[in-house]
């Protein structure tokens, strides 16, 4: 399997070779163009103009006076190699005094023969040699007697674009392997951060969640990066939440257990003759028992919360009206503890759109932590009230409050803090997400040693609200 670096480096190699073989081609076909089209147009220029000059101040002569002629206007310095044929095409004499009889029937001489000025680049029939020739017609009296043709060799015009594309090749190849080098650079700097990733996922993979991948670059690899140390940061909570859960459930259902199962064990053997005593022991069972069906309910709410699944059954209902319910369902263990429980509401109904059962639930709890953490001779109040369209609801205990340190973490998930007291630490946490559903704000204040204040906001219904 090709990795990234090498797809990018074909890839970048199979295009970059397709553009310099275009241009090379084009590069070709303008020098081509420019040196055959100079050469060809210069000779096209001087044999019309000499036919034009041996025809006009030679009209009448005949093609025999006519060739001696041209042969003694020719320059000692031309290069070209001038022809003199007849209307057959049969060479009668050229520049360099050769009369050979050679019949020449090319392309050009063909166009001259009609009046025409005929251009050939091709080979010569005999030598195979490339020559550029022009042709024009010869005439006397107005009639077509022979040809006059210029040519000239095309093999230097040849080696010097040949030479000239050779150079641009070697050019092409140098700007190839530049090219090349410069996309192992590229490859290099998007695929090794890869590979960092890569290397930490494996990490992680085997459980190494304390893992990051460097972030070298400021562009999208980049991103990926701080987004992958991101992952590895929530699961790095996540696996210290669950640890912090299976450590706090074993320690929560160890205590009841151990106390069920003692005193189990001691009714079985009929330890227990005094009926007093086995009135506590089932009434330990029983309080253990309802312990571990509340840290069930508790962890069987956390997972709804966790998967979403939560579903509130809203209706109208009068908070005042759950409120001294439960004031009246405290106020006996309030009293066993030797706690005043207080509380304060107004004469106007406290009309919201909840679901009483997990309203209920969040006042339970806040009530028992109250009851639990608050001393004797401690207080508790509640007091609710309409804040401009708000209902605000206090619960304030006297008891020892929260550290500084933990206050920020109380409503987290299993957080106990420093209490030495038993419980989930999933109350508040339960608490505030049911808030939460009803649009409400849950918040805790507490000073050490003086007790601790929860806030929640619920909206009130519109018909209760006043304006």
């Amino acid at each position: 399997m090709r990795g990234i670096r090498s797809r990018m480096i074909i890839h970048f190699g199979l295009i970059l070779l397709l553009i310099v073989l275009l241009l090379e081609g084009l590069f070709y076909w303008a020098v081509h163009t420019y040196y055959f089209g100079t050469a060809t147009e210069a000779l096209v220029t001087r044999t019309e103009t000499f036919t034009t000059f041996i025809n006009k101040y030679t009209a009448d002569y005949n093609l025999k006076r006519k060739t001696r002629y041209i042969l003694e206007s020719i320059q000692p310095d031309e290069y070209a190699k001038i022809e003199v044929l007849d209307v057959n095409g049969k060479l009668i004499l050229n520049s360099y005094g050769f009369q050979t009889g050679e019949v020449i029937r090319t392309p050009d001489v063909e166009e001259a023969l009609m009046g025409k000025t005929g251009l050939y680049i091709g080979k010569t029939p005999q030598s195979r040699e490339r020559v550029i020739a022009v042709s024009d017609t010869l005439t006397h009296s107005g009639n077509y007697v022979g040809v006059l043709r210029y040519s000239i060799s095309a093999e230097p015009l040849y080696h010097a674009v040949n030479r000239i594309a050779l150079y641009g090749a070697g050019v092409g190849i140098v700007v190839i392997l530049l090219a090349m080098t410069l996309s192992l650079i590229i490859a290099k700097r998007i695929v090794d951060p890869i590979e960092d990733l890569t290397k930490a996922a494996i990490q992680m993979a085997k459980g190494n969640y304390s893992v990051r991948a460097a972030k070298r670059f400021d562009d999208e690899v980049g991103t990926l990066a701080d987004t992958f140390n991101y992952m590895a940061a929530e699961i790095g909570k996540n696996e210290k939440l669950k640890n912090d859960f299976i450590s706090s459930v074993s320690h929560e259902l160890r205590t009841p257990l151990t106390s069920i199962k003692g005193w189990g064990e001691t009714l079985i053997s009929g330890g227990l003759k005094d009926q007093e005593e086995t009135m506590l022991g089932l009434e330990v069972i029983s309080k253990e028992t309802d312990r571990l069906i509340g840290l069930v309910e508790d962890l069987l709410d956390f997972s709804k919360f966790q998967s979403a699944e939560m579903k509130l059954s809203q209706e109208r209902m009068d908070m005042r009206e759950l409120l001294e319910d439960l004031y009246v369902q405290f106020t006996i263990p309030a009293q066993e503890k030797q706690i005043e429980l207080h509380m304060e509401l107004p004469d106007d109904p406290l009309t919201v759109m909840g679901d009483p059962n997990r309203l209920k639930q969040v006042f339970v709890n806040l009530l028992d932590n109250a009851l639990k953490f608050t001393p004797p001779n401690g207080k508790i109040s509640v007091s609710a009230s309409d804040q401009n369209g708000r209902l605000t609801i206090l619960v304030s205990d006297t008891g020892e409050g929260i550290d500084p340190e933990d206050l920020a973490y109380v409503t987290g998930k299993f957080y106990k803090g420093r209490s030495k007291l038993s419980g989930s630490g999933l109350g508040l946490a339960i608490c505030k997400e049911i808030v939460q559903l009803h649009s409400g704000h849950f918040t805790v204040s507490s000073i050490l040693g003086k007790g601790t204040t929860i806030t929640v906001e619920l909206p009130l219904a519109p018909s209760t609200k006043k304006g």
